[in-house]
């Protein structure tokens, strides 16, 4: 019997900058087809910053990847029209079709795209980096969410960021439909203002701050540059960067994670895509 075909494609937003993420995404995607053995699962990628390729409506599952820079370095120009429309053509196909959705789920760099286009936060240059091994919190929203509620409250995630998203459009997600899962825990002294962590604006359109696809081997590639070391040690103590260090090793942190976030997202979409393609 031929198997069930699900397209899955990552918007690789990374700018031909050298990374661990689109190594890890990679694997997730691998996981998701070793687990669902009755579905064949194509996977493509597309550069879409480095190269202005930009995939079409002819996906299942889209993940929209971390980068460098600003969110706003790529205004104006044609490869950030063509992704605007493409959430744009998502979001629409959705609401227009009850059957077959697209799913989308946006990383850390995307993240911050994806606010300024759904406009449910503001999006703006941090103070200072968040860099290293972070805490973050769920709303009661959140706590009941596939993509989180097997992770503790608060749970641990890689983050890696000089943009943040703030000050929630309460009008905006109120009218999207939209929820807040999570936000950053932020220290007292660095204000009250937390940025927004994980925002789900429907059942099959959602978004981190942080990377939930990073593994320990990937923030351990990024400890162990002598400029990213310094950084973390020149903004929160020698003490602190050991201690996220011995976060990496523990089961329920990081890696859990990493097993957690997008792998639900995929299970869900996968699992909703199924019922229709057998129908």
């Amino acid at each position: 019997m031929e198997k069930q075909k699900i397209k899955i494609t990552t918007i690789d937003l990374y700018d031909n900058e050298r990374n661990e993420g689109m190594r890890c995404i990679r694997e997730i995607i691998v996981d998701a087809q070793n687990k669902f053995k009755d579905v064949q699962l194509t996977y493509n990628v597309y550069e879409t910053r480095y190269k202005g390729d930009v995939p079409n409506l002819d996906y299942d599952i889209y993940i929209s990847s971390g980068g460098p820079g600003s969110p706003f370095n790529g205004n104006g120009t044609k490869w950030e029209k063509d992704y605007f429309n493409l959430i744009d053509a998502i979001y629409n196909y959705n609401k227009n079709y009850s059957d077959k959705k697209k799913y989308i789920f946006f990383i850390c760099h995307s993240f911050q795209m994806m606010a300024r286009f759904f406009e449910f936060g503001e999006v703006s240059k941090r103070d200072w980096k968040s860099f290293g091994v972070m805490p973050f919190t769920q709303t009661k929203e959140g706590e009941n969410d596939s993509i989180l509620k097997e992770l503790s409250n608060p749970f641990y995630a890689a983050d890696i960021r000089q943009y943040q998203v703030t000050n929630p459009n309460k009008k905006n997600i109120e009218e999207l439909g939209a929820k807040i899962l999570s936000f950053e825990m932020v220290d007292d002294n660095r204000g009250n203002n937390p940025a927004i962590a994980v925002v789900r604006i429907s059942s099959e359109i959602a978004g981190a701050q942080f990377h939930p696809e990073a593994d320990p081997e990937s923030m351990l590639y990024h400890f162990n540059k002598p400029e990213e070391k310094k950084q973390i040690i020149a903004t929160y103590g020698k003490q602190k960067y050991h201690r996220m260090i011995e976060i990496l090793q523990e089961p329920n942190a990081i890696r859990l994670t990493r097993k957690t976030v997008i792998p639900n997202f995929l299970n869900q979409a996968i699992d909703e895509l199924s019922k229709v393609l057998i129908q």
